[in-house]
């Protein structure tokens, strides 16, 4: 991964460490049901991803944005399909989005960039 990501999945983490740390049930079965949720099933783990992708730049939250962008690149996304992604979060999500479209393909770059390099 790229430096950005490389301190991105570090802080995410460390932090998520922390808070499971604490003894609070809501919060740990939370946790586990989001990451429950993402595992193959009827639909497999790269349309998760993507689908998590697109609600999460219709939300507008560029923490839950790079993370599905790395998932979904690690799921096997292709630059081809995350536009169309991208496209789909666009239409959703209206103009608002696109500021958190420039990060996201910032981030896509950044992921394109560390794996030719590996």
């Amino acid at each position: 991964m790229s430096e950005n990501n490389d301190a991105f999945a570090d802080f995410r983490e460390r932090m998520n460490k922390r808070i499971l740390e604490q003894d609070n049930q809501v919060v740990k079965r939370f946790f586990s049901l989001d990451s429950q949720t993402y595992r193959d099933g009827a639909l497999d783990v790269k349309t998760k991803e993507m689908l998590g992708l697109v609600a999460s730049m219709v939300l507008r939250c560029d923490d839950c944005i790079r993370y599905h962008i790395n998932q979904a690149h690690a799921a096997g996304v292709n630059r081809d399909e995350f536009f169309e992604v991208f496209q789909v979060g666009l239409v959703v999500g209206g103009s608002i989005v696109i500021p958190h479209l420039r990060r996201a393909v910032d981030a896509l770059d950044e992921l394109e960039r560390s794996a030719a390099s590996d």
